[in-house]
């Protein structure tokens, strides 16, 4: 039999290890932590978000400069075929009112232990606390418990994650090992990333408060969602979809009535309030809560008592920050192994047998399903043409 490694125990490495087993070949999966699919089950702690119901043209769109280069990838791995392949692990799923699809168990665990299931019964081997360290000659070389391991492979799959969370795995150090091999890289940037802002002490009450029924822009990039206002900044979908363009050097704003006209906001503002406070009259004609009035506090005070100018103010407050959370903290990163650098199949130019996927290649995408797709997609996609190359 042929044999295969995949380096990383992720959606990626998991979905290319299983394509692989499928297609007949010896596969051993290689993880540097205690256990695998750790970013996999964090992910799915608040809900697993496996995919989105919409048109193949939309889906693709989201990935931006990369959406030409995913598409086939994409096309072949859809986001019906993710639902299909949940199923085929004897997942329930149900689709959400916006699209997005979940697990009816809302959680990673029973997915990954069913897909390990599987993997083990096809034969697949799994190393943990095996962490690749590089080559030694033809063998890819591991620090392990029991010391330097060595194992020859006739394909390597790389799914190793990009440069967030590192304490789960993806810690980006991969990068001196393919970059000493030649292989051309794109700088990591933090992705779906929430921002940093100083707060004041009146903010202190509404830690943890979400903001709902919002609309935040950044340069080219809006997303009408929710943001939490948190100690260490604003953070949540909403803001998440919108930090491409906070990285980019875009304003970020909000529009805290965004189904209202600017001048429909200034009528309900030039209502007479006698001896109400602005806070309750804010509360009352424009139905703010106490957290957006408070927001709207910190970032313009002091707000103006003309109504046309509170009511610009109120559909395009300015959010003063101090720029993106580090990108440890990121959701995912931009940047990674450059598209140049591989061929049609994934396969790296400059390392013939060795391929990439997930979040190693240099593309992102907005959370909603679309990371964990595009995580899947790119792993079949190594998985079938390293099984192909070993057929030949």
């Amino acid at each position: 039999m042929k044999r295969a490694v995949v380096i990383g125990s992720g959606p990626a490495g998991l979905m290319a290890a299983q394509v692989l087993a499928d297609a007949g070949v010896q596969v051993t999966v290689c993880e540097a932590k205690p256990s695998v699919g750790r970013k996999f089950l964090m992910a799915g702690k608040s809900g697993l978000n496996l995919t989105k119901e919409e048109s193949p043209q939309a889906f693709s769109g989201a990935f931006t400069q990369a959406a030409d280069t995913l598409a086939p990838m994409l096309a072949e791995m859809d986001t019906q075929g993710v639902q299909d392949w949940a199923r085929d692990l004897g997942q329930e799923i149900f689709t959400g009112s916006t699209g997005r699809v979940f697990p009816t168990a809302m959680k990673a665990s029973p997915l990954l232990r069913a897909w390990l299931a599987r993997l083990t019964a096809s034969g697949v081997r799994l190393n943990t606390r095996w962490r690749w360290t590089g080559w030694e000659g033809d063998a890819l070389c591991f620090d392990t418990p029991e010391g330097t391991q060595r194992l020859a492979a006739d394909a390597c799959v790389l799914a190793l994650g990009g440069a967030s969370w590192s304490r789960l795995g993806s810690d980006g150090v991969w990068t001196g090992l393919l970059a000493a091999r030649g292989v051309q890289l794109t700088p990591f940037a933090p992705a779906n990333a929430a921002v940093s802002c100083e707060w004041s002490d009146h903010m202190n009450k509404h830690m943890g408060t979400a903001l709902k029924g919002i609309t935040l822009s950044a340069g080219s990039f809006k997303s009408r969602g929710e943001a939490m206002i948190s100690r260490r900044g604003l953070e949540g979908g909403g803001i998440y979809s919108v930090s491409r363009g906070v990285r980019e050097g875009a304003k970020l704003s909000c529009d805290l009535a965004p189904d209202l006209r600017t001048e429909d906001v200034a009528l309900k503002l030039a209502k007479p309030r006698g001896k109400t406070s602005l806070s309750n009259h804010l509360r009352k004609v424009l139905k703010l809560d106490p957290a957006k009035i408070a927001l709207l506090r910190e970032m313009c005070h002091p707000l103006p008592a003309e109504p046309a100018a509170l009511a610009n103010l109120i559909k395009a407050m300015p959010i003063r920050h101090a720029g993106l959370r580090p990108m440890d903290e990121a959701i995912s990163t931009a940047g990674g192994i450059a598209w140049k650098a591989l061929d049609a199949t994934l396969m790296l130019r400059a390392l013939p047998g060795v391929y990439a996927a997930g979040e190693m290649l240099d593309w992102e995408a907005p959370t909603g399903g679309y990371l964990i797709t595009a995580c899947l997609a790119t792993g079949a996609w190594a998985g079938r043409h390293a099984a192909a190359r070993l057929s030949d």
